[in-house]
């Protein structure tokens, strides 16, 4: 709709011809759909996708507004201009309440402190055992007496079950409860046998920092540094830089960058990331965005491009270590800004995955408020709605980005998860770090994988946003036009 558009693009008016009538003025019926549909009409990634997204649709604001109507809740509508949810974007989200939003992007969330996967217990039955993947410090869960590797069977004393054609579960509802307890269970060769030992979670407000864990490991004339990283906050970059200046001071001659639990985050943290791996490569093309066709003609190419850097956010220098191979391990829940520095500095040093095939995200967002220009300034007092939409795929230097399907490790390196035995992380046999280790100091002998495998079904994490990657802020290019 011409006029509609135009009061979503402001100053795009200026330099592009998608308005042109002046009806725009018309009274204005439910302005949080209103909100919904112009944010996703400008910038979605997949609007020409979407019919009743398309800038002919409505002649007139009352169209648009009859239209919406129709569509119920703003949630209702959100989903429903959402393109082929199954199979092309699952990760668009809408949020009631933007506190809660911000607060998830930036770490922050209520939590027990446990990461858990689940998994079937055979190939037949709908019986479903969780698995703890590791456990917050400082939280619920850690002065609790359960560590990585333990399993259980069942929530508040119910056996866990999932419907494999429909998906539906009866236990991912009592994980949304402030308080929960699980029952436990041996592994007993995968017979997953009850114990009928329970321990009670209770979630509280928490903030994550993401560096994990950190270690040097000096194995005769080799010294390698080991990074457990589990997200890319960018309000956590000096505990990041901090363990790099730990890395360069140890004079580490090989890294191993643990990115199985990392579901994604900041493009800019990703970025800062890529360039403490190297250093080398400042100033160049870390990755490119590429928007929408309404979107990408308003920026000249340099505008979408995301640079090795050599100072954080805050300008304090950044500390690189100079690599030129680096070993990432990978489960199917690395995902997102994970996968991008992986894609990323493949053209320039050697990227050595061990384990799985990645989630397979190359796509990113932006958070919008319902403001005249999408921006948290000026967003409407009367409402507390925001959208993180998907506006953008990155590809890398060279214009590779098409790893939808995940990114898979040389099949000499595939290196499933052993749930009957994780090991325990920093730990020198754990195996995908065993195997990291003996690949970088070029030692005899490998994992073997004589042992059950399965595939994890659902990811409690605690993250509520799954596979995130985003934007921190509009880019330059556009924020410009849209001031």
């Amino acid at each position: 709709m011409r006029n509609i558009i135009k009061a979503s693009i402001l100053f795009i008016l200026t330099l592009t011809a998608i308005a042109s009538c002046t009806d725009y003025d018309d009274e204005i019926q439910s302005p949080i759909q209103n909100f919904i549909w112009k944010g996703l009409n400008l910038y979605y990634l997949y609007q020409a996708q979407v019919p009743d997204l398309s800038d002919d649709k409505f002649s007139t604001q009352k169209n648009l507004d009859d239209f919406l109507s129709t569509k119920g809740s703003p949630e209702n509508l959100f989903e429903s201009l959402i393109y082929n949810r199954k199979n092309i974007d699952k990760y668009s989200v809408i949020f009631s309440n933007y506190v809660e939003l911000e607060q998830i992007l930036s770490g922050n969330s209520k939590s027990n402190g446990l990461e858990i996967g689940f998994t079937y217990k055979n190939t037949t039955t709908n019986e479903v055992f969780g698995f703890i993947k590791y456990v917050m410090p400082n939280s619920d869960a850690s002065s609790k007496p359960i560590q990585r590797g333990t399993i259980f069977y069942g929530i508040n004393g119910v056996a866990m079950t999932q419907d494999r054609t429909t998906k539906q579960n009866n236990f991912s509802q009592p994980l949304n409860n402030d308080t929960y307890t699980i029952n436990l269970a041996d592994y007993d060769n995968g017979n997953i046998t009850p114990n009928g030992q329970s321990i009670t979670f209770t979630k509280t407000d928490y903030s994550e920092n993401p560096v994990f864990y950190k270690n040097v490991y000096t194995v005769g004339a080799k010294k390698v540094g080991y990074l457990i990283y589990n997200g890319f906050y960018s309000n956590y970059e000096t505990e990041l830089n901090n363990a790099f200046a730990y890395f360069k001071g140890e004079g580490v001659t090989d890294f191993v960058l643990d990115l199985r639990y990392n579901s994604g985050g900041s493009i800019d943290t990703a970025t800062r990331l890529g360039s403490m791996i190297t250093g080398q490569f400042a100033g160049q093309v870390f990755s490119e965005q590429q928007w929408n066709t309404k979107i990408q003609p308003q920026f000249s190419a340099n505008q979408l491009q995301n640079l090795f850097l050599n100072t954080l956010k805050n300008g304090a220098a950044l500390n690189s270590i100079g690599m030129t191979k680096v070993y990432i391990l990978t489960t199917s829940r690395t995902a997102s800004a994970s996968e991008l520095v992986m894609n990323c500095l493949k053209p320039y040093i050697n990227v050595v995955q061990i384990g799985v095939k990645t989630t397979g995200k190359n796509v990113g967002s932006i958070t919008m408020y319902d403001s005249p220009n999408f921006s948290k300034k000026g967003a409407n007092p009367n409402h507390t709605y925001a959208m993180q939409p998907i506006v953008l795929k990155t590809v890398n230097k060279i214009g590779f980005g098409d790893y939808a399907t995940g990114i898979d490790p040389d099949i000499s390196n595939i290196l499933p998860e052993n749930y009957g035995n994780l090991g325990q992380l920093g730990d020198v046999s754990e195996p995908l770090l065993a195997k990291a280790l003996n690949l970088a100091t070029l030692r005899i002998g490998n994992q073997t994988q004589n042992y059950k495998i399965y595939n994890e079904i659902f990811d409690n994490s605690v993250r509520d946003l799954d596979s995130e990657m985003y934007l921190d802020n509009y880019p330059e290019g556009l924020a410009k036009i849209l001031k």
